[in-house]
């Protein structure tokens, strides 16, 4: 890869997705349910929106469906994560999906930092992006993940930090490292 890659970072929520390039920008893709006529109005506008951004990158790095998670709605999440992977998948674009722990192990070096934590973590180690809450410093992560397997980081990460990029299972691209 000659250019700097396209990496999105794609943290996926009912209420409040978080995007990040590592071309340079966060932003954050907000609904309610009342919003919409139905729940699936509600799902392919936030779908519309993720692939409009999502459309020519060489690479999204999206976060793992969280089963397990306490937050509620569970059919529902699964349902967005699907229909929105499904949609960046037909459209050819190489995905990827992290687990939490992976992610702030990227972040902080370990594993099971807060979400607190790993928002610190960010604001010091992405002080020039602007990032204005836990969506879009998930999708800051793993947009820098996916732009540092593909040889071009963009910031300094430490190797303990740098080896949670082992513990995902890559699409094959043409790498420049």
């Amino acid at each position: 890869m000659d250019h700097k890659p396209r990496v999105i970072g794609l943290d996926l929520s009912l209420t409040s997705t978080g995007l990040a390039s590592s071309l340079g920008w966060t932003d954050r893709i907000k609904t309610k349910p009342d919003q919409y006529p139905t729940t699936f109005d509600r799902l392919r506008a936030i779908r519309a929106s993720v692939l409009s951004a999502a459309r020519s990158a060489n690479l999204v790095v999206v976060e793992q469906l969280a089963i397990s998670s306490q937050t509620g709605q569970h059919l529902t999440r699964a349902g967005l994560w699907h229909l929105v992977m499904e949609a960046i998948d037909a459209a050819d674009v190489p995905w990827v999906a992290v687990t939490t722990q992976t992610l702030k192990k990227y972040a902080t070096g370990k594993g099971n930092a807060s979400k607190d934590e790993t928002m610190l973590a960010v604001a010091r180690r992405f002080s020039e992006w602007e990032v204005s809450g836990n969506d879009e410093a998930d999708a800051l992560v793993l947009a820098a993940m996916g732009a540092d397997y593909l040889g071009h980081p963009i910031a300094d990460m430490p190797k303990t930090h740098r080896d949670a990029l082992d513990k995902v299972a890559w699409p094959e691209l043409e790498v420049a490292r």
